[in-house]
């Protein structure tokens, strides 16, 4: 059994992931993340003005930490298994 998570897994995982995206207030951006398992994973980003708000950005910003999330949750489930 391996003893380690790649980052290929967590790409691999976030790029077969179904993706919602959407701009809420006109400064929100809200991306929610359903995995090929149904979990959902929500993040968020917002600036302060409208008129500063970048869909690009709040993108790049959520994808960051949502992958994040899967590098804790992977390890998570790893050292599970690795506990057996």
């Amino acid at each position: 059994m391996k003893n380690t998570v790649t980052q290929q897994e967590i790409d691999n995982l976030f790029e077969k992931a179904e993706k919602n995206i959407m701009t809420v207030f006109d400064k929100c951006l809200i991306m929610s993340v359903q995995l090929e398992n149904g979990f959902v994973i929500t993040e968020s980003s917002a600036c302060v003005e409208p008129s500063n708000f970048d869909k690009e950005i709040g993108i790049e910003i959520c994808t960051e930490r949502i992958k994040n999330k899967l590098w804790e949750l992977e390890g998570y489930k790893l050292q599970c298994l690795l506990n057996k």
